[in-house]
């Protein structure tokens, strides 16, 4: 297991992507360059990795100061510690590109001690879950995490015991009280654009959580990441107590 931060010092130039993808594509390169096979890293047999963009949006744009990237795989563990900034990098059909090269690696330590059952998180990027009961055309995300359809809990257990091939058992209850305050607590997130101009999107949810349960099983999440499209940059979780850091 191992999570590390890329860090964008001040003063440098922040990314500036549209669409999720493009700092996805950018990863993927890296992760080729550091000795991973591309099916390790994308696709239905691909590995379990998570990452999130750290900085803000302004409209359809988000801006980049940092990255971070995890992966609960001993294999992937090990070429992740090889990852060179300079190799994540992405350019788009030369209308549109990404460059971590200026960035800083820092490996985080694990923030999970021993005998410890409950971690305070907020989400470093949106909460993915699709709406299961859903009976229209397409897919149709959950926009609410105190949705009574949801079952959050087993939701998210089922998805980390599928990826861990044992059972997980994490309870995770949201603030209840910024619900309460924030009862919009979605996001529209842009996740892909094809060449020919179609494009296809995400909505995701974010709140403070807390998550409790055995050692093993926190720890899985923290590295895995939680919900649908983790390694397209969804569910990523962070300390509440250090927020998102710069």
């Amino acid at each position: 297991m191992l999570r590390i931060r890329l860090q964008i010092p001040k003063g440098e130039p922040v990314q500036v992507y549209s669409h999720q993808d493009l700092i996805h594509d950018a990863l993927v390169n890296a992760w080729v360059e550091a000795g991973a096979n591309s099916s390790d890293i994308i696709g239905h047999q691909a590995k379990p990795w998570n990452f999130a963009a750290l900085g803000w949006h302004r409209g359809h744009q988000g801006f980049a100061h940092s990255l971070v990237v995890s992966t609960p795989d001993p294999a992937l563990a090990r070429i992740l510690s090889r990852l060179k900034p300079e190799h994540i990098t992405k350019r788009r059909w030369d209308a549109e590109f990404v460059n971590f090269a200026a960035a800083r690696v820092q490996i985080e330590p694990d923030p999970i001690l021993p005998q410890q059952t409950q971690l305070g998180c907020i989400c470093y990027s949106p909460l993915v879950l699709s709406d299961e009961a859903h009976q229209g055309k397409g897919k149709r995300w959950h926009d609410r995490l105190d949705a009574p359809t949801l079952g959050l809990s087993a939701t998210i257990n089922r998805k980390l015991s599928f990826l861990a091939g044992r059972e997980v058992n994490l309870e995770l209850h949201p603030d209840s009280l910024y619900l309460r305050a924030t009862p919009k607590h979605s996001v529209l997130v842009n996740l892909r654009i094809f060449q020919d101009g179609r494009k296809s999107f995400v909505i995701g949810m974010q709140a403070p959580l807390l998550l409790q349960g055995s050692e093993d099983d926190l720890r899985l999440a923290w590295y895995a990441g939680i919900g649908e499209k983790t390694r397209s940059g969804f569910g990523c979780l962070g300390l509440l107590e250090e927020g998102v850091g710069r």
